[in-house]
């Protein structure tokens, strides 16, 4: 996996989401992705013309998104595969692409299929959302398009604020897969994570808020273990 440097040309993104159909989950598990659609790398596949289509599609409507998860990710660190496309989006904003056809919708989370890309929507009416949204947001030059995408302090935020509704549901892959995301960019950036902790309290509960920095305690403890070996 490579980061997404400026001025990298979208069809990367579908080489991501490729890579990632291929050998993820979905591929041992009865869904299965032909030769013809292996093709993202060639950069005329329809899968990387869709991923272009719909980053034009969201500039030329001057619709407001953010983009976040693991293709945001990308912009900062060597991150993980991911399948799909993740936006912080308002309900408005969703109505301004009704090519985007949801599929599930609980509360403030919903899961969309554009083409041949799934789509999932952290939508503004979550307080935490709309903060991410507003204030922390960055623009990444593509080198089709500009695309907003989530700062590290937001991609921090939005993992820290989805841990413990992970812990209480007992969804130990994903809690895997987010601290690990959280050490990643705490590693390389070594961002003041006390503010961010101060964003969040509004937001959490304390006993919540108080297991988040038994966390990060526990992954700085990594990351010097890591680099004294």
């Amino acid at each position: 996996m490579v980061l997404l440097a400026d001025l990298t040309p979208l069809r990367t993104v579908a080489d991501i989401i490729e890579a990632a159909r291929v050998v993820g989950h979905d591929a041992w598990n009865g869904e299965v992705y032909s030769s013809s659609n292996c093709m993202a790398s060639t950069g005329d596949s329809s899968l990387s013309q869709d991923v272009l289509d719909l980053f034009c599609m969201l500039r030329d409507r001057g619709v407001p998104y953010v983009l976040v998860g693991g293709v945001a990710l990308l912009k900062y660190v060597d991150g993980r595969n991911t399948q799909d496309i993740d936006f912080l989006f308002s309900p408005h904003a969703m109505a301004q692409i009704p090519e985007l056809v949801v599929s599930h919708r609980e509360q403030d989370v919903a899961r969309a299929q554009f083409r041949s890309i799934r789509v999932d929507l952290l939508l503004t009416a979550d307080p935490v959302f709309k903060l991410v949204h507003d204030d922390y947001a960055t623009t990444h030059p593509f080198q089709e398009v500009a695309v907003r995408c989530a700062s590290i302090e937001g991609l921090l935020i939005l993992k820290l604020y989805a841990l413990p509704s992970l812990y209480r549901q007992g969804d130990t892959q994903r809690i895997a897969l987010y601290e690990t995301d959280i050490l990643m960019l705490m590693d390389r950036y070594r961002p003041a994570m006390e503010p961010i902790l101060a964003t969040l309290a509004p937001y959490v509960e304390e006993g919540a808020l108080n297991g988040l920095r038994n966390i990060l305690a526990d992954i700085d403890r990594r990351i010097a273990r890591m680099h004294q070996a």
